[in-house]
């Protein structure tokens, strides 16, 4: 995006965790585009660096970090703060899968590096940005959850119990950061990001085929749906989990 293509400024600033590429990306990606400016966190420097060039350096500030730190999470807020003088919209998109098998032999040590990194990190930065600027002026916090938080998920169990304790934990804040700030949670199905890259390559045809939609994700998918649950379009909504998935739980009923 040149800046050239750049909207007008439309007064509000975000934080997006986690945005140096795929879905964090294509969020901060939605936001500029509306005239946000943004805050992205991510732990590579190089990848960040990158990011805000292609984003637009006079709109987009970076700072490297691992989410579950706390000193990193007061650095990004406080950054934000110090850029731009606010930071209205919260998107907690930072996650971490590391582990791939059945559940009955889960190292509990990876366990607990996966919610540390997918819930605790979530419920830092929502505390971070509520004492720096939400809880005077209000906003709103999109948490980036999962269909594996909302069904058996096979094989990665650990992240669909981490995003499942993401839904609650949009619940817990959206009840308690009311009325000033709004909070709601996104639940993608596989999203076309190096990420997920183990859930369909090689076989991607046959993975977008068990979609009604007839395809995978891509970051644009969900930076739209961000979008929405910032916008004052959804003023009235709080505390839901906006499923975003080509359809594919329809395949879930019977017949």
């Amino acid at each position: 995006m040149s800046t050239k293509e750049l909207p007008e400024l439309s007064g509000k600033v975000a934080l997006v965790t986690g945005a140096s590429r795929g879905i964090g990306y294509g969020i901060a990606e939605a936001l500029v585009a509306r005239g946000d400016r943004v805050c992205i966190t991510g732990r590579g420097e190089e990848a960040l660096k990158e990011a805000v060039e292609q984003l637009g350096s006079d709109r987009v500030i970076a700072v490297p970090g691992k989410a579950h730190d706390e000193a990193h999470q007061a650095a990004a807020v406080a950054a934000t703060m110090e850029a731009f003088g606010r930071v209205d919209f919260l998107i907690n998109n930072a996650g971490t899968n590391p582990v791939f098998g059945p559940i009955a032999e889960l190292d509990l040590n990876v366990a607990r590096k996966v919610f540390e990194t997918n819930v605790i990190s979530a419920l830092g930065f929502a505390q971070q940005t509520w004492r720096a600027w939400q809880k005077d002026h209000g906003g709103a916090i999109v948490n980036i959850a999962s269909v594996a938080g909302i069904s058996a998920s096979p094989f990665i169990g650990a992240y669909g119990m981490s995003k499942a304790a993401m839904v609650n934990l949009t619940l817990q804040l959206a009840h308690e950061f009311a009325p000033a700030v709004r909070v709601n949670a996104i639940a993608p199905a596989v999203v076309k990001t190096k990420f997920a890259q183990a859930l369909y390559e090689g076989r991607e045809a046959e993975a977008a085929a068990a979609y009604p939609l007839g395809r995978l994700g891509v970051p644009e998918d969900i930076g739209g749906a961000a979008a929405f649950l910032t916008s004052d379009q959804s003023d009235w909504i709080t505390g839901q989990t906006l499923v975003v998935d080509g359809g594919i739980f329809l395949n879930a009923g019977v017949g």
